[in-house]
């Protein structure tokens, strides 16, 4: 794959995952009442098949820990990323 990054990109309140210097996947998120409300997920059409999505999770999961922030995954990938990755279980506001 080629070289890549994620970034949370505040100013348009989404993580993003950059790939040869443009974005591949983004997640938009609000943030609320102390927690990170994932909004919803999406890859470029082109960029499909390649795992990013998940990697997008992974990483931006890592970081909203990492801050010690709660998340409410009301994005059905991340909701379902998270119940296929319980490590991430504790992450989720109730």
């Amino acid at each position: 794959m080629s070289d890549y990054e994620v970034r949370d990109n505040t100013a348009e309140r989404r993580f993003e995952l950059v790939v040869d210097g443009a974005v591949a996947a983004l997640a938009v998120y609000r943030v609320r009442d102390g927690a990170v409300h994932i909004l919803h997920t999406e890859t470029a059409p082109q960029m499909r098949g390649r795992g990013l999505a998940g990697e997008l999770a992974r990483q931006s999961l890592d970081r909203i820990r990492d801050r010690g922030d709660r998340v409410v995954p009301s994005c059905p990938f991340f909701a379902a990323y998270i119940g296929e990755h319980p490590e991430y279980a504790d992450l989720v506001a109730h």
